[in-house]
């Protein structure tokens, strides 16, 4: 069965609403004045005196940027069909995309790259990228993979970074303001797992670490072999999906941050 075809809402749409408007913060005059509707039927939608239309809905999760798995239960609270279908990557249907990601990850070559879902599970990478979870614990790199996990976790790579602290808050950070912005219960809890890990021996006090704003960039500078490689990396998201594994999809590739690590990681792909 399609998982947002099997989602049971427990509350009102009008409650899921409000909380998603608070959520980014918004007046109800704001929400009112942006999705083109009157503050007094936006608070009657809120209360439960109200029901929205289905195009109404569609403009008020637009306006809010509700992901599109919630969008499909707010359209279920108020008793519509849901509009958005999930799709595994393997599906025939996607091949198109599935083959989009592939040239990303292949053409980002000898560099790694990889591409992850909303919880930050490996869905696929190309041949440089096992670089980055080298000396990890078997366990941590049983399917499905946790790349932030694997990341932090003292058993995983956290021995092998040189500047933990700066890294460990960043990604702490950038997971904590994912799991806000889209209200999803296992990304909060996955930042409260990684928030408890201890640090691996010899780690750096993280408060007395350099200021991660410092540069222009946060690096992840790696030991590998006797050399420290220095990373930066970016995220690429497909444009206007319509699906909901698509919209939930991201590549995050890393590239050199010195010519020292280019020629390195050339090298090891030769």
């Amino acid at each position: 069965m399609n998982a947002s075809l099997a989602i049971t809402p427990s509350r009102p749409v009008g409650e899921l609403l409000r909380d998603w408007r608070q959520r980014r913060r918004m007046s109800q005059l704001d929400l009112a004045c942006s999705a083109e509707v009157s503050t007094r039927h936006l608070s009657y939608v809120e209360t439960g005196r109200a029901q929205p239309s289905r195009e109404m809905l569609m403009r008020l999760s637009e306006r809010l940027a509700v992901p599109l798995r919630e969008r499909n239960t707010l359209l279920l609270a108020a008793g519509f069909a849901p509009l958005y279908r999930e799709r595994p990557l393997q599906d025939p249907a996607m091949e198109a995309a599935r083959a989009a990601v592939e040239l990303v990850l292949q053409g980002h070559e000898p560099y790694p790259a990889l591409a992850v879902d909303r919880h930050w599970q490996l869905q696929a990478a190309n041949r440089a990228a096992p670089l980055l979870l080298q000396g990890c614990a078997p366990w941590l790199l049983q399917a499905p993979v946790n790349v932030l996990r694997a990341a932090l976790h003292p058993e995983g790579v956290a021995p092998r970074i040189v500047n933990y602290g700066v890294v460990r808050r960043h990604l702490l950070g950038r997971l904590q303001q994912q799991a806000a912005h889209s209200g999803d219960p296992v990304l909060a809890a996955l930042h409260e797992e990684l928030r408890q890990l201890p640090a691996p021996p010899g780690a750096h006090d993280v408060e007395a670490e350099a200021d991660p704003h410092a540069g222009v960039l946060v690096p992840l500078k790696l030991r590998h072999e006797g050399d420290v490689l220095s990373l930066f990396s970016t995220l690429t998201v497909f444009g206007s999906p319509l699906d909901i594994t698509l919209s939930e999809l991201a590549v995050e590739a890393f590239f050199p941050a010195d010519a020292a690590t280019a020629d390195t990681l050339r090298r090891l792909a030769g």
